[in-house]
């Protein structure tokens, strides 16, 4: 049954005009018709609706039964220095797909790449678009939010926001002994956090200067084992992880 977000809410009769691309979608990709059946999310619901009518716009009805969230029952933001090449939109489509709940670009001091401010407001749309049809794939409830990028100081800002912060740190990978990321999400569901920030650096890791002033803010260092991930794999690996804890 195809998912589709919507911001305006129910009429007193339970109905609702769908208009744009969803609507263009339903009529002219799917080819949908009056009596089929949609799934309509709107503000963490998703309702089971039934097609009224069909035009340039579709109007649905509510048939009383909702679907289950598969939301994470943690909040889990991802803040990764700027990558290159697309590796930001494989890492908002596929954190999407596995529970990530906002997406926060920042400049790191290895990040190659820099942030054309002139185009940073289309790139910013893209990747919210990518994000919003890979919510619709996975049946998701919610789309995360993607941030446009911030500095390190004000990514060090919002460390205190979180009840619990952990940096990925490649010098921690190459220690002998390790306190294993699966102990430390451990203690963080018998704490019963909501919140966890998880900050990954570019293609050449964090910094040792970043790395020392995120630990003075209150953030941990994570294991993600002992092999040295790349930038876009990194986050997925540890969305991959707290789901199996929590989920």
């Amino acid at each position: 049954m195809q998912r589709y977000f919507v911001r305006e809410p129910f009429n007193e009769l339970q109905e609702l005009t769908i208009t744009g691309e969803n609507a263009r979608h339903i009529s002219k990709v799917m080819r949908m018709e009056t009596g089929e059946q949609v799934i309509v999310v709107h503000d963490d619901t998703a309702f089971i609706c039934e097609i009224v009518s069909i035009g340039q716009d579709v109007v649905v009805k509510q048939t009383g039964r909702t679907i289950p969230s598969p939301e994470m029952p943690i909040k889990v933001d991802i803040a990764c220095g700027l990558p290159k090449g697309d590796k930001l939109e494989l890492i908002a489509q596929k954190a999407t797909e596995l529970g990530m709940h906002a997406l926060i670009p920042f400049s790191a001091e290895r990040s190659i790449v820099k942030w054309d401010e002139k185009k940073g407001e289309k790139k910013t749309e893209r990747l919210q678009k990518i994000a919003q049809e890979a919510a619709e794939q996975s049946h998701r409830t919610y789309i995360p939010a993607i941030m446009n990028p911030v500095s390190f100081k004000q990514l060090l800002k919002l460390v205190s926001e979180y009840d619990q912060v952990f940096i990925a740190d490649e010098e921690d990978a190459k220690k002998e002994t390790r306190t294993r990321f699966a102990d430390k999400l451990k203690k963080v569901y018998d704490n019963e956090s909501k919140s966890i920030l998880l900050i990954f650096g570019p293609e050449g890791g964090i910094s040792r200067n970043e790395a020392k002033s995120l630990l003075e803010a209150g953030a941990e260092t994570m294991s993600l084992g002992p092999r040295i991930l790349r930038a876009e794999t990194a986050p997925l690996y540890a969305l991959s992880a707290i789901s199996y804890e929590f989920e």
